[in-house]
């Protein structure tokens, strides 16, 4: 019996024994296989494609240069990764509505420039000139909410207009001497150049994974059992967890052969497992894919879908700005140049490359992660080979490409798949 079987047993059937468990269960690897053939077959490829696409890449640059896999390149990889990955993360909340921010890169610049001139220049404590920052923030993506859902404004107007007007917030801010440096010795610069977790800690953190994996496995199997419906086996479960933990502690062994793994990236990391909870755990989360799937079909049963728009804008803002206060952190300085540049293609790109749909309802924010990290190692790979950013600017515009002719091509395949 399949693992994705959903057909009701009949009343009559007698409750299952241990050697009825044993036939049913054991067989489930090979399940899950065919049930992932299936998937792919019908349309929904999930991270496969930005997953061989990361491989392919990683194996490229580290036959033109070893370098690029040592330890070191990939601690100072994953310090790039999450600060435009922080805004990704806001971008991907968007897209699943089948919206756009295209002011996500100048709000960064604002909101690093609105961390200077509050903290450096006007003399405020750290927490409360952030606080104001990413205040502003939720603000501009309540506007954004307000005109899409009250005057019907595309938000891809919206934002663009958006675009410029911070741009020349950014500006005004910053005054005739276009940047701010920030101190050197603080903890925010610390927080975003140099601290590393303690080894005990991250390998702490990488056992997680697998314990979560195998709480909820056993938690869904004796549900799923206790309804009379086939379910994974212990044994597929307890395997799947213990590869996925080995997996986990050799990366995080390796990279503690350099510095080790970075604050910021553990905050990404934890921005991205609390979006991927409330995504999937939560009522807002499946408001979130309907609303993105039918806006009408949606209203019609009752979603204030109002409210839906205003909560997906103002996270997009909100991190946003959070993402440009970290970057700033990381260079320690507020300049004009920050949020410009390709802060904006990086961003909707790694969302759309790790797999959230440009058409809406489809999503994840794992897909900011994985986008990221496929970005950058771009970036990083071409910088280790002193190629110019012309190189990079065209190769990442094919990757988006690709990525989405791959989710154009999966989305019909559902369709007629559903139709089927």
């Amino acid at each position: 019996m399949s693992s994705s079987t959903t057909n009701k047993i009949d009343s009559n059937t007698p409750l299952l024994d241990r050697s009825d468990e044993r036939v049913n269960h054991d067989s489930s690897i090979g399940d899950v296989v065919r049930s992932f053939v299936d998937r792919v077959k019908s349309g929904d490829l999930g991270s496969l494609p930005v997953v061989v696409g990361l491989i392919i890449i990683w194996s490229i640059f580290t036959a033109i240069n070893p370098v690029f896999l040592s330890a070191n390149n990939l601690v100072n990889l994953l310090f790039d990764s999450a600060t435009v990955g922080i805004i990704a993360l806001g971008i991907v909340c968007v897209l699943m509505l089948g919206e756009i921010d295209l002011s996500v890169g100048s709000l960064s610049g604002v909101g690093s420039a609105l961390l200077g001139v509050l903290w450096v220049k006007q003399g405020l404590a750290l927490p409360l000139a952030m606080a104001l920052s990413l205040s502003f923030g939720a603000c501009v993506g309540m506007a954004y909410a307000y005109l899409r859902t009250r005057f019907g404004m595309p938000s891809f107007v919206a934002t663009l207009a958006g675009l410029l007007a911070l741009l020349g917030f950014q500006l005004f801010l910053l005054g005739s001497t276009g940047s701010i440096n920030l101190p050197y010795s603080s903890s925010l610069v610390d927080f975003g150049q140099l601290l590393i977790m303690p080894a005990w800690l991250s390998h702490s953190l990488a056992l997680l994974p697998g314990i979560v994996f195998v709480f909820r496995g056993v938690q869904i199997r004796n549900k799923r059992m206790a309804m009379r419906l086939s379910a994974k086996s212990l044994n597929s479960i307890l395997v799947k967890a213990v590869l996925m933990t080995v997996a986990l502690e050799m990366i995080v062994m390796y990279l503690n052969q350099s510095r080790g793994v970075p604050w910021m990236f553990g905050l990404f990391l934890l921005l991205v497992i609390a979006l991927n909870y409330a995504l999937t755990r939560t009522k807002w989360g499946r408001y979130m894919f309907a609303v993105g799937g039918n806006v009408e079909a949606a209203r019609r049963v009752g979603i204030k879908v109002e409210r839906i728009y205003m909560s997906a804008f103002i996270l997009c803002s909100t991190l946003a700005t959070l993402g440009g206060m970290l970057a700033a952190a990381r260079l320690a300085s507020a300049s004009q140049q920050a949020g410009t540049g390709d802060v904006n293609l990086n961003a909707i790109a790694a969302a759309v490359i790790g797999g959230t749909s440009l058409f809406g309802g489809r999503g994840s924010a794992w897909s900011a992660l994985l986008g990221i990290i496929v970005i950058m190692s771009i970036a990083n790979g071409l910088t280790l080979l002193n190629l110019s950013s012309a190189h990079r600017y065209m190769i990442t515009g094919a990757v988006l490409a690709v990525a989405v002719i791959i989710d154009s091509l999966a989305r019909q395949s559902r369709q007629s798949h559903g139709k089927a």
